[in-house]
């Protein structure tokens, strides 16, 4: 009988080693890199809508109807901005949104501040279900309640007035105002309260000379989310206002379309001057933000 020729045998004396896995370096290194494309890609989706309606801003309007787009404005032109500011008289809108964002960011602050301070830091009853009632009021959907509060405006002749658009998007900031800075307020130790009322301080002292300063991360961060929801606010914007006196910007650039033809290099610039102080806000206070978002995250 004929035998099949065996395989070599492996040696003996050389021991059997796993394989090698990534060295800590090599895995260190491909996390950063697939962390810093993952960043560029959210980065890029997030600039590049904004970066297209700059270039768009600044061509000629044969360009904007061409066949092949482009994104590079060759040549430039300032035709768009002098329409939005000279023909359109854009910066009535500017004023109207700064005067109603930026009382209804204070207002929000003060009050917020205050129903947030006494909630978090004194003795009141039933206060998280005073929360939740608020969390409650805040989830009503707004085209539900601009029939109401139109009827009201109209009778207490409010209409076409900052005084109705300030109290109806104070009603509307005021419970995120204070559920954030209520949660800012609880992560302060108690220990600064015994301290302060030890020192002679009462609930309105505490509140301003210790309590607010220690929380000025958070009140930059509520602040701005309150200015930036009252800037870009449309629908009451367009219910409860009726001329250029008192119109705010969303309302503004939608009167530049018209039936038969829709400005695109109006609007594009129009979007441009109006996000460019919203990102000078958030560069001017990037530090305050990143404090007050990041605040609360590791505990003691």
């Amino acid at each position: 009988m004929r035998t099949m020729p065996l395989s070599s045998p492996l040696p003996l004396d050389r021991p059997w080693t796993p394989p090698r896995r990534l060295s800590w370096r090599f895995r260190s290194g491909l996390a950063r890199t697939a962390l810093a494309i993952g960043a560029f890609l959210v980065v890029a989706w997030s600039v590049a809508p904004f970066l297209w309606q700059v270039s768009t801003a600044f061509q000629e309007d044969r360009l904007l109807t061409a066949a092949t787009p482009s994104l590079i404005p060759w040549p430039p032109t300032f035709e768009h901005f002098y329409n939005i500011f000279v023909e359109k008289q854009f910066q009535l809108y500017i004023v109207n949104s700064a005067i109603v964002a930026g009382l209804t960011t204070l207002f929000c602050l003060v009050i917020g501040g205050a129903a947030a301070f006494a909630l978090a830091r004194l003795r009141i009853f039933a206060r998280f279900g005073i929360l939740s009632l608020f969390l409650c009021v805040s989830m009503f959907p707004q085209i539900a309640i601009v029939a109401p509060l139109y009827i009201i405006a109209s009778v207490t002749e409010l209409m076409n007035t900052y005084t109705a658009l300030i109290i109806i998007y104070l009603a509307l900031g005021l419970p995120l105002t204070i559920w954030v800075l209520f949660g800012y307020f609880q992560a302060i130790p108690r220990e600064i309260d015994e301290a302060a009322i030890i020192d002679g301080a009462g609930p309105l002292r505490l509140m301003v000379s210790v309590i607010v300063p220690m929380s000025l991360p958070g009140f930059v961060t509520t602040g701005l989310l309150a200015f930036i929801a009252a800037w870009n606010e449309f629908m009451f914007a367009l219910a409860f206002t009726s001329g250029i006196d008192r119109q705010t910007i969303p309302v503004g650039i939608a009167n530049f379309t018209n039936l038969y033809y829709v400005p695109w290099g109006d609007l594009a610039a129009a979007s441009v001057v109006v996000t460019l102080p919203l990102v000078a806000l958030v560069l001017a206070f990037q530090r305050w933000i990143i404090q007050g978002l990041t605040q609360g995250a590791v505990k003691e």
